[in-house]
């Protein structure tokens, strides 16, 4: 029986909001794990947290990231990325002294995390750099699978689909009370998005509950076993690199608030550093101790 240290961090947390859950293994330089226990291990937190995040140090001082939901080892996590390095950062003093740390992913690269933690109670991830795709399905099988009218779909705005992490497909709506009122059907939506090379599925709004934020935002994640994703970093980032594109976002600092009429709203940040773009916020540590594998 094998021991590792275990928490399960709410990231993307804002006063009452709960954020999104992801469960966080920390191996130390000696522990290995193969990808069906990896897998294994995020089967049985199905329906407890989104994903799963395997962290461990590495030879040359990074800190090597791996991603899992319940269905399959996922390209990038950004909520789960979140959550494993401001719990690392909160709890480990040496860390805390230190503005900037990589950390390398499995499927996506080099990444820098931004510790702003002492100023604004944040860290920050650097996005991977996107990439620009033709959307595979046009406006009208995008509302059949979404279960909505078509013409709830702005036409002010174009659907786009664009990977910064995960391939993301971005559908705008024109109302936010049609937005926030959008739950498809979960196997529905993931024999579509598995048929169409799509990883998930963003709608977003230009109004919001609170004015000070910039859009609003809902991503689907049927594909990795759970329907809606509450909180999400790579999700938002590829929104960000598309409100950049379409002269949504002059480069200042914006907030996002994510999710359906079903909870508390949660808070995305998105920045640009030296150029880069930056998705940021805020976690939580609710469960603490150690996860045991045979």
């Amino acid at each position: 029986m094998n021991r590792y240290k275990y928490r399960k961090v709410d990231a993307f947390t804002s006063g009452a909001s709960l954020g999104n859950p992801a469960a966080c293994l920390y191996l130390d330089a000696h522990q290995t794990l193969t990808d069906a226990q990896m897998l294994e291990v995020a089967k049985q937190h199905k329906r407890f947290v989104s994903e799963v995040v395997f962290c461990k140090k590495g030879a040359d001082s990074l800190f090597e990231l791996r991603y899992f939901s319940s269905e399959c080892e996922v390209p990038f996590c950004g909520h789960g990325t979140i959550a494993c390095m401001y719990s690392m950062i909160e709890n480990t003093p040496e860390l805390r002294a230190q503005s900037e740390i990589t950390v390398r992913t499995h499927k996506k690269g080099t990444l820098t995390v931004y510790n702003k933690i002492k100023e604004q109670n944040a860290v920050y991830i650097s996005a991977p750099e996107p990439i620009y795709l033709p959307p595979p399905v046009s406006a009208d099988v995008i509302a059949e699978k979404l279960q909505i009218n078509e013409s709830i779909i702005s036409r002010i705005y174009p659907i786009d689909f664009i990977d910064a992490g995960n391939r993301t497909l971005i559908v705008p709506i024109s109302r936010f009370d049609d937005e926030i009122s959008i739950f498809p059907d979960e196997q529905a939506l993931k024999d579509f998005t598995l048929a169409n090379g799509i990883d998930v599925t963003l709608i977003f709004c230009m109004a919001t509950e609170n004015r000070a934020y910039t859009a609003h935002t809902r991503i689907f994640a049927a594909k990795y076993g759970y329907l809606e994703d509450p909180a999400t970093g790579s999700g938002n980032s590829a929104f960000g690199y598309y409100m950049m594109k379409n002269k949504l976002w002059d480069a200042g600092a914006v907030t996002l608030e994510q999710g359906g009429n079903d909870r508390i709203f949660n808070t995305v940040h998105l920045c640009l550093e030296s150029g880069k773009l930056l998705f940021g916020g805020s976690a939580t540590t609710r469960i603490e101790g150690e996860y045991f594998i045979c």
